[in-house]
């Protein structure tokens, strides 16, 4: 574990000590800690005005129960959340995730992370993030959608454009959008279409929403690949998880040249040399919600494994689309020694602190998160420009604008870490970038 600055030590402390038991959140933040000791030695103010202590602590925090009834005619109970952490540059923004595993810790370390995820594209919005422990799979639409409009008669007096603007996450796609949206017209008697993203491009979506997080992954890695002088061209690509972000890393790493020859979901990994059929895939996990089993039954030289780990797969470069901590310290260290040159996140926090060590130690070049799957939430924000000003943007000219905002932050975290003495280093690059735009704007806003 890297030494903290001394000046930031009683701050994890407090956030150990206020937010007991909730490990992910506590992780998140000592990430970003430990990237700006050289901030503060730069720009003392920035501790002595707490700004740093401040930015721990969300804005609001929101708990609500979710009462609903089954398909049965039984009553059923969910827990809500919303955590609105930071609106220092704009209207709160972040994703709803709707899973078993949700909990107030696992919710403040994605709304935490959704601050510096949300500066990095420089664009006008704050971070936040909610769900639910509601568990979509298996669940019919009636279902879904009564749970929907449960949640949203407490969630919408706390949502607005100008205040507060969900997306989806995990469990969460466009029929629990158009289910939410639904309730929030219903409730609020507007036609807000700028309060929800991810919508449907007839009711107000944008293009490219969909591929935003996987394709933006895929131009992040594309500009790694270019600062060192090389492209995917003939790289062997793993990618962790078969959802939305996956399915559509794998399409755009494919459309940029590269070769993807695995990926997995919980009921383990394929692998097939021959690269992955993306029709097919899609057929399956999208049309039929079917697994990665039955991609192999339906594919001569495709391999299921359901014990070891994706990460034993020899590739090029790695691409955990997950979900947090799925790449460990092992896993790690054996992506290093089969000759991975580059790891990034799709997913949110996928790898572990040791995991990252290990890729310091090892040359392996490491894409944070927050940096690498910016992708969403910036077409998340192009959605909102177009819904405010009533307009609809192409499918090029929406992934062009995606395109360029991913090359920006790139850029950028090179940039800043090569300013505060880490050249190369992506993570201290990130964390600095969007700590500065965050805690300059608070500073300019005062204590509030």
């Amino acid at each position: 574990m890297a030494v903290l600055d001394d000046r930031l030590v009683s701050v994890f402390d407090e956030v150990v000590g206020r937010n007991q038991g909730e490990t992910e959140f506590h992780q998140a933040v000592r990430e970003v800690l430990e990237s700006l000791g050289p901030v503060v030695a730069k720009h003392p103010d920035y501790a002595d005005s707490e700004v740093i202590r401040r930015l721990c602590e969300p804005e609001r925090q929101i708990i609500f129960r979710v009462p609903w009834v089954d398909d049965s005619g039984r009553a059923q109970l969910n827990r809500g959340f919303r955590v609105e952490f930071n609106s220092a540059l704009g209207p709160f923004k972040g994703g709803l995730r709707f899973h078993p595993t949700v909990y107030l810790g696992i919710v403040k370390f994605l709304g935490f992370e959704q601050i510096f995820k949300n500066a990095l594209t420089a664009l006008p919005i704050g971070g936040a993030k909610g769900g639910s422990d509601f568990d979509p799979k298996g669940r019919s639409d009636a279902e879904v959608m009564r749970f929907c409009q449960s949640f949203m008669m407490e969630l919408y007096r706390h949502l607005g454009e100008y205040t507060d603007v969900p997306a989806g996450d995990i469990g969460v796609g466009g029929r629990e959008i158009g289910y939410l949206f639904g309730q929030y017209k219903r409730i609020t008697n507007r036609y807000e279409s700028g309060v929800f993203t991810g919508k449907g491009l007839t009711w107000g979506g944008s293009q490219v929403r969909t591929e935003a997080t996987g394709y933006g992954l895929a131009f992040f890695v594309d500009e790694m690949l270019r600062a060192e002088g090389g492209s995917f061209e003939g790289k062997r690509v793993v990618v962790s998880g078969s959802g939305n972000v996956a399915i559509y890393a794998i399409e755009k790493v494919r459309q940029l040249g590269g070769l993807v020859i695995a990926c997995s979901d919980s009921s383990g990994y394929v692998v097939d040399e021959d690269g992955i059929d993306l029709d097919l895939l899609k057929e399956i996990k999208t049309a039929q919600r079917g697994r990665v089993t039955d991609y192999a039954a339906r594919r001569n030289r495709a391999v299921f494994s359901a014990t070891g780990s994706i990460w034993d797969v020899p590739c090029d470069i790695a691409l955990p689309c997950a979900t947090q901590n799925e790449l460990d310290e092992s896993a790690a260290l054996t992506l290093a020694r089969n000759g991975c040159v580059i790891v990034a996140e799709g997913a949110n926090m996928p790898s572990t602190p040791a995991a990252i060590r290990v890729f310091a130690e090892s040359g392996v070049r490491f894409a944070p998160g927050k940096a690498a799957n910016a992708g969403g939430v910036a077409t998340s924000a192009l959605e909102m420009q177009q819904n405010a000003s009533r307009d609809s943007w192409t499918f090029e000219y929406t992934e062009r604008r995606l395109a360029e905002i991913m090359r920006s932050i790139h850029d950028r975290c090179l940039h800043t870490a090569d300013e505060y003495g880490n050249p190369g280093n992506y993570v201290a690059g990130a964390n600095i970038t969007g700590f500065t735009r965050v805690a300059d704007a608070m500073l300019a806003l005062g204590i509030v």
